[in-house]
């Protein structure tokens, strides 16, 4: 069990200390720069867009929601909202 523990240390270390390494000073590349900018917002999306469909009984409610969702951001609603009426229009089509 201590040595998956360690290679987990080591691999996770050296995923985020490899850029920082190889990297010196700042990225100037526009394409890079944009790709870097969405990475997070891309793995956020991929972890939990399969969860939203597949939580519920049926489909349904998670597509309509995700629906709904994508319309509240379109007009701005911030995060907060955006996942209130989310989770109020799940909560009523259950």
């Amino acid at each position: 069990m201590i040595i998956y523990i360690l290679l987990a240390i080591v691999v996770t270390n050296l995923i985020r200390v490899t850029p920082m390494v190889l990297i010196k000073g700042q990225i100037r590349n526009r394409f890079v720069r944009s790709f870097l900018y969405y990475v997070p917002y891309v793995t956020l999306a991929v972890m939990t867009f399969p969860d939203m469909i597949l939580a519920t009984p049926t489909p349904w409610p998670g597509i309509i929601a995700l629906l709904a969702g994508i319309v509240a951001a379109w007009f701005r609603l911030g995060l907060f909202p955006v996942a209130a009426i989310c989770c109020i229009i799940v909560y009523l089509l259950i």
